[in-house]
């Protein structure tokens, strides 16, 4: 069962905040690790801070807009009927697990997830495929409203509409309402940030939360970061390895297209195109034209994470073989 909290009049900042005191949809899939936009990191910094309102991307706002459009496609496609529901449900059993659905369907027990995607990710969504974060969005619909079905429409700008159908799974279900609760009860709820995961997103979130340092400040890593750092030592040998090896392998394509565009085996389509670049020359212009330049110029703070080796005073020498720069 669900409660059910009008969303009609509601502001964005209201509707910000409320969802703030949940899980929704779209984070379910970074919660889980199988959304490449997003991490665990990202929505526990979402849900834990007073965020200013961001300004929508122009992805989102086209989403948005064509959001309309989709459900009426699906429709037309279907011969099903579809609503705005104008409520965000909330589990009475799950109560961290709320959703917001972009539509019902009249007459069946069912609701629809509206997408638009642009021509780069057709692919994607080819031979029954669906993202697989966008999968978890609608099962986790699912566990929050108890419809057995839920629908997935997707326009792809200039390209197509599909459309898929998912049925209720209990184990699949019963995890996502496992993962979530242990991200809401042993993270959010005590402000124990997750573990990181490696994505850029994560990466990006780090950055945002320890934006500048304090001059001069340090600590001491304790002693398992040793092995970690050792381990991450072996890796960036083994990247350099397998750079050289996939530059190897660039180069004889390179060689063999010689000054042909395109090229084709039986499995891969192979494009050397030209490719024309504006860029300004801030040298020239710091140099020509400073006062110009003083009055563009924009300096921005970041941070630089250097590993290197510490020197052994005793035998002279490195630990390690790089001075690497991340």
């Amino acid at each position: 069962m669900f409660e059910k909290i009008s969303t009609v009049n509601m502001s964005k900042e209201q509707w910000r905040k409320l969802r703030q005191n949940g899980v929704g949809g779209s984070d379910a899939g970074a919660i889980c690790g199988v959304n490449p936009y997003s991490s665990p990191i990202k929505v526990y910094r979402d849900k834990t801070e007073n965020l200013q309102e961001e300004s929508d991307n122009e992805a989102t706002r086209i989403g948005h807009d064509l959001e309309e459009y989709v459900a009426s496609r699906f429709a037309e496609a279907t011969g099903l009927k579809v609503r705005r529901s104008n409520f965000m449900y909330r589990s009475k059993e799950y109560p961290y697990m709320i959703a917001d659905v972009d539509r019902l369907i009249v007459g069946e027990d069912a609701g629809l997830e509206c997408k638009t995607t642009s021509a780069y990710n057709a692919d994607k969504w080819e031979d029954g495929k669906i993202p697989l974060h966008y999968v978890i969005q609608c099962y986790h619909y699912m566990a929050v409203t108890g419809k057995r079905i839920w629908y997935i429409a997707a326009v792809i700008l200039g390209q197509g509409f599909v459309y898929y159908k998912l049925e209720w799974d209990d184990a699949i279900i019963l995890q996502l309402i496992k993962m979530e609760g242990n991200f809401w009860n042993n993270h959010v709820i005590p402000r124990v940030m997750p573990e990181p995961d490696g994505t850029d997103a994560c990466n990006q979130i780090l950055n945002e939360y320890f934006h500048t340092a304090r001059k001069e400040s340090s600590i001491r890593l304790s002693a398992e970061f040793d092995e970690k750092l050792n381990y991450r030592d072996r890796l960036m040998q083994q990247i350099e390895v397998l750079n050289i090896e996939k530059n190897r392998i660039e180069q004889e394509i390179k060689l063999a297209m010689g000054d042909n565009e395109t090229a084709e085996t039986d499995t891969y389509k192979v494009t050397w195109s030209n490719v024309e670049t504006n860029r300004l020359d801030s040298g020239r212009l710091k140099k020509e034209e400073r006062e110009i330049y003083d009055n563009f110029v924009k300096v921005t703070t970041s941070r630089r994470l250097s590993i290197k080796p510490k020197i052994n005073s005793e035998k002279g020498a490195t630990n390690g073989k790089y001075d690497q720069a991340a």
